[in-house]
Parts: structure tokens; C-alpha cells; sequence
């Protein structure tokens, strides 16, 4: 039996960037210039590097941020970075509120 039969799917970096940017919005951010804001604060930026995906957040929202960024190479590390963001966007908005 081949082990073929059970591999994920192949990681287009491409279409991970289609898919990422959807997920934010999806968050509520706003895309503008390469960047996804929040109440016109820098949250998240996404972008390719040759072939690689890559994708940053912020450590907290501010004027100047400072970017955490990521190699995302796989399904699982985009679902990771959207599934890491969205639990930052609720502390952050809890604090805010």
C-alpha cells in the first residue's frame, strides 16, 4: 500500500497567499499597502519571497511596530499564524474595549 494515498495536499505558495489574505480580512483587518490595519494600526503583512510565503504580525499595535515574522511552508503553519493572530486580535481588543 503506498503512502501516497494518505500525504497532504501539495503547498502552493501562490494560492497560501490568496488563502491567507482572505483569512484577515475575514478577521476584520483592512489591507492597504501590503499591510492589514486595524483602526489604522499595522497588524499583519503577508508577501512572497521567490517561492516562499511569508507572513508577519506585530507584537502589539503601535505607530512603529516591531514585526514577528514566519516562514509559512505548509497548510498547517498558515492555519497556525491565522489561528495566532486571532487570539492576539482578542486580547488586544480586550485590553482596548
Amino acid at each position: 500500500m503506498s503512502d501516497d494515498l494518505f500525504a497532504p495536499p501539495p503547498f502552493h505558495a501562490d494560492e497560501g497567499l490568496q488563502r491567507l489574505k482572505r483569512e484577515l480580512r475575514g478577521l476584520g483587518l483592512t489591507e492597504r499597502e501590503g499591510r492589514f490595519e486595524r483602526r489604522g494600526q499595522p497588524i499583519a503583512r503577508v508577501w512572497l519571497d521567490g517561492a516562499q510565503l511569508r507572513a508577519a504580525r506585530v507584537r502589539q499595535p503601535a505607530r512603529s511596530p516591531q514585526w514577528v515574522e514566519k516562514s509559512i511552508q505548509d497548510h498547517a503553519a498558515l492555519r497556525d499564524f491565522v489561528a495566532e493572530l486571532k487570539r492576539e486580535l482578542a486580547r488586544w481588543g480586550d485590553r482596548d474595549d
